[in-house]
């Protein structure tokens, strides 16, 4: 076994890491076709370890970045792990990607389409890359898949569980788009910033990853220790889940935030049960905007890794506003409710290191649909 890196050799390990998820970002916004990609920049990219645990990320979107793991999670679990070789991970092969967007399977909203590859190098898994891109339309009942009227996923477009990119997958993609050209150019940049992060992390096989990981986690420790022991709690509604009269109706948001010596969990199976209309959250968005509240309480410099988040858990009850179960329509859920998610989580937090948090924002991503 060799010696563990010094201090100084870690960082410029992290810093490396970091550095490819970064150039994956910018391969993508350059090579997209559409303007949520190429000027918006809603899209996102990150380094996991073999067995999916989030390695490093770009500064990119946190809701994207905090809900990845689940995708990879999701890849994991249809075509195998490395647990007995390379060869265990079922039909992907070495040079492949695997394409999902189901908010039911690692996703977030279907606009949301994640790609990941895997990196191997001499039949090794060393890890996988991964980025999320913002898809103007993926088809359903109305342009830009995110019908507010919608009280079924099914009205909000093309729902893709993990499946290996293939040409086919492709078209199927492009023939469910408004915008099929600008669909396949933006699917393309997908895959060449996977390749480029790739062939980079190809370069690192030999560091020792798990070493990324452990120091997260010393830091989030460390960082947790220093909280007093307790519980606070903090709720707020989300005013309405959809544009008719019977969905004016306030839905409960609620967390408890209990801190246990160098452990934090956030408790949210208080929340109120999912809605009939769009404004719902799974279970991916949720813990998204619990990690990025708890991160804003916490020194800046903490590292945004697996390891940091093995001290952290996040508790939903299936079925309710925070943790939707299909066929829910989720739209909103992306860009709404993860405000409030958010919202909660900062009040509760705000009583454990008072003066330390701004005032809560007015909730809302300020979304127009015309």
């Amino acid at each position: 076994m060799s010696a563990p890196l010094d201090p100084a050799a870690l960082q410029v390990l992290i810093a490396r890491l970091t550095g490819i998820a970064t150039e994956m970002g910018a391969v993508l916004a350059r090579s997209a076709f559409s303007p949520n990609i190429k000027e918006r920049h809603d899209h996102s990219a990150a380094l996991f370890t073999p067995a999916g645990e989030l390695l490093v990320q770009a500064e990119h979107i946190p809701v994207h970045l905090g809900s990845m793991p689940a995708s990879v999670a999701a890849v994991i679990e249809r075509f195998g792990s490395d647990t007995d070789g390379w060869q265990r991970l079922r039909g992907v092969g070495a040079d492949g990607q695997v394409v999902l967007n189901d908010p039911f399977v690692g996703g977030t909203h279907l606009n949301d389409i994640t790609v990941v590859a895997p990196c191997v190098v001499d039949d090794r898994l060393v890890g996988w890359v991964a980025n999320r891109a913002h898809h103007a339309d993926v088809g359903g009942a109305a342009p830009g898949s995110m019908p507010a009227d919608a009280v079924e996923v099914f009205a909000e477009g093309l729902r893709i569980p993990p499946v290996v990119l293939t040409d086919e997958v492709r078209a199927l993609l492009c023939a469910n788009s408004r915008t099929p050209d600008e669909r396949l150019g933006d699917l393309d940049a997908q895959i060449g910033a996977n390749r480029r992060g790739v062939e980079r992390l190809a370069e690192l096989a030999a560091a020792p990853l798990e070493e990324v990981l452990a120091h997260g986690e010393r830091r989030m420790r460390a960082a947790l220790s220093a909280l007093p022991d307790g519980s606070w709690g903090f709720e707020d509604v989300v005013d309405s889940f959809g544009p008719r009269p019977e969905q004016q109706v306030e839905t409960r948001v609620t967390v408890e935030v209990r801190v246990e010596g160098d452990e934090l969990t956030f408790d949210l199976t208080g929340s109120d049960p999912q809605r009939v209309g769009n404004v719902n959250a799974v279970r991916p968005v949720t813990v998204s905007a619990a990690i990025y509240a708890l991160r804003c309480a916490l020194p800046a410099d903490l590292p945004a890794n697996g390891g940091a988040l093995r001290a952290v858990t996040v508790l939903t009850e299936p079925g309710t506003i925070v943790d939707a179960r299909a066929p829910a329509a989720v739209g909103a859920g992306n860009v709404e409710v993860s405000q409030r998610v958010a919202d909660v989580c900062l009040g509760a937090l705000a009583q454990v290191v008072p003066g330390q948090l701004g005032a809560a924002s007015q909730g809302t991503m300020n979304n127009l649909l015309v």
